[in-house]
């Protein structure tokens, strides 16, 4: 069985992270991981990157924790594939499949609602998971749900701290028919990991996605 990692910010592009892409690999090799996916918060979240800076640039500082973590691990030997957390006044989605070129491309993806964004990713081929969509935080002040623009629900999050969060979230997901997936939300040096489990070691981003639709997967709760 291979474990993938789905929810990991860096301290490259996240202000809340402890951890640089290459510790997390480092970190990630040791706890017997095949792969991670670095999920930056985005510039509407959590996000270190200057709002001044070109467009261009400020995508570059995005995707720099995840390319430090992909130098690392191809060198000792742990996959490691891109995506993002993008933030609607608290209510975050994990969007998986697409790149740093389709980014640059788009820089009007901030000013897009939660059903264009849905649209405008499932366009190009990318996919959009619900993270932890029952969470309550100081910067989480009401839990929205958007089952129709969102293609699984993140059933298990460790940052979540909170198993009621969880379950409710394991619920939703079955009450709407919709694939579960399973994350550490890392930050750096958790004690405990969650994450997924494959039959087969992935090849790239698009055979993660490809594996969740077609429910080819387990996974791990980190308890």
């Amino acid at each position: 069985m291979y474990r993938y990692e789905t929810h990991l910010h860096t301290n490259e592009a996240s202000a809340c992270a402890i951890c640089s892409g290459a510790e997390h690999v480092r970190n990630y090799k040791a706890a017997g991981y095949t792969g991670i996916i670095v999920t930056d918060h985005f510039f509407n979240g959590n996000s270190s990157v200057p709002w001044d800076m070109p467009w261009e640039e400020r995508v570059d500082m995005l995707c720099s924790g995840y390319e430090k973590a992909k130098e690392e691990g191809d060198r000792i030997g742990l996959s490691v594939f891109f995506g993002w957390e993008a933030n609607f006044s608290g209510t975050e989605f994990l969007i998986y499949g697409l790149d740093k070129q389709w980014l640059k491309s788009h820089p009007e993806i901030l000013s897009w609602s939660i059903e264009e964004q849905y649209h405008n990713i499932h366009k190009d081929g990318g996919f959009i998971v619900h993270a932890h969509p029952f969470r309550i935080r100081s910067y989480i002040k009401e839990v929205r749900l958007f089952p129709e623009y969102v293609d699984a629900v993140e059933g298990i999050n460790l940052g979540n701290r909170n198993d009621e969060f969880d379950s409710q979230a394991l619920a939703y997901a079955r009450r709407h028919n919709l694939p579960v997936t399973a994350g550490t939300d890392a930050h750096g040096y958790e004690a405990k990991h969650s994450g997924m489990i494959f039959k087969h070691k992935l090849e790239d981003i698009h055979d993660f996605i490809n594996s969740i639709k077609e429910g080819n997967y387990g996974l791990l709760d980190g308890k």
